[in-house]
């Protein structure tokens, strides 16, 4: 009765059990198909209402999925998104566009690895913009528990954190943009007993608003996300004169990073190499011409 209250309501179960276990007497055939026409309802009912709660049971952070619904996002142009920054200025995420766009996703509340993340973060920048100059990119760090995560707390978080650098903004937003815009980059997250599970993500656009690449982990190699925005920068810039051009080259292959000092530096290796390669070529270009002009006067005296 219980089972097929839930399926059918108490009403419509009660008519059938009236209907498949009357009172009076039946014949043996009719009160054997009653009781299979039974079991059958009882077990059909159990199977509805296993996978009626099967669809309202939320879904579960998996990080393989995660990881693909990530991937997923590379060379997809990010659209338009309002957000407002700590100091509550509306900007739109496309504000961003004409230098590369470092995203990361947090929430506030979070007292463990989103700190962790973010102080990484501020150490990686500030080695990128030693090596790619102050101004070269932006940075934003945005808030997704949008019932918490208002311009107060991002200031306060950034505070907190010691960030008071130019081209970082702290943004908040509401929860259908959010949930529109971090889908877009390929982020996801789930609510959990300790607040969210989602992906240790750092999201790198071009100028163009263009998702170039994903970097995982709470702390990573610099180059891994350094490099990216090399590329970005000086690979893929149009400069108006051919020697800006050159200079962007040159930068873009002799900057290298040294893991010992943990920074990047301009490598004069390459160049102290191909001096020498041009003093070598020199000098046995020399010793070719002055053979040939030694065997030139020796053939005419």
């Amino acid at each position: 009765m219980y089972y097929l209250g839930k399926l059918f309501g108490n009403r419509v179960s009660s008519y059938l059990i009236k209907a498949l276990c009357p009172v009076q007497k039946k014949p043996a055939k009719n009160s054997f198909l009653s009781i299979v026409g039974f079991v059958f309802l009882f077990l059909f009912s159990l199977d509805v209402i296993s996978a009626s709660d099967d669809v309202h049971t939320p879904d579960k952070y998996d990080k393989d999925n995660a990881l693909k619904f990530s991937q997923a996002a590379l060379d997809r142009t990010i659209g338009s998104y309002d957000f407002v920054t700590e100091d509550k200025k509306p900007v739109d995420i496309t504000q961003f566009r004409g230098k590369p766009l470092v995203i990361s996703l947090i929430y506030t509340s979070c007292h463990h690895i989103c700190p962790m993340l973010t102080n990484y973060l501020a150490e990686v920048v500030e080695i990128a913009k030693e090596a790619l100059g102050e101004e070269s990119f932006s940075v934003v760090t945005i808030g997704f528990d949008t019932a918490v995560d208002s311009p107060e707390r991002m200031r306060l978080f950034a505070r907190e954190r010691n960030i008071d650098t130019s081209n970082w903004d702290f943004l908040s937003t509401d929860k259908d943009t959010i949930e529109a815009f971090s889908n877009d980059v390929g982020f996801i997250f789930f609510k959990s007993p300790k607040g969210f599970d989602h992906l240790s993500q750092i999201t790198v656009l071009d100028a163009e608003g263009k998702v170039y690449r994903q970097v995982y982990g709470v702390k990573y190699e610099p180059p891994l996300l350094v490099e990216p925005l090399k590329e970005l920068i000086f690979g893929n810039r149009t400069e108006s004169t051919m020697v800006a051009g050159w200079i962007n080259n040159i930068r873009l292959f002799c900057t290298i990073y040294d893991p010992l000092s943990g920074r990047y530096e301009f490598d004069y290796s390459i160049f102290i190499g191909i001096a020498l390669g041009i003093i070598i070529l020199g000098a046995i270009a020399i010793f070719i011409v002055r053979e040939w002009r030694k065997n030139k006067i020796n053939g005419t005296s």
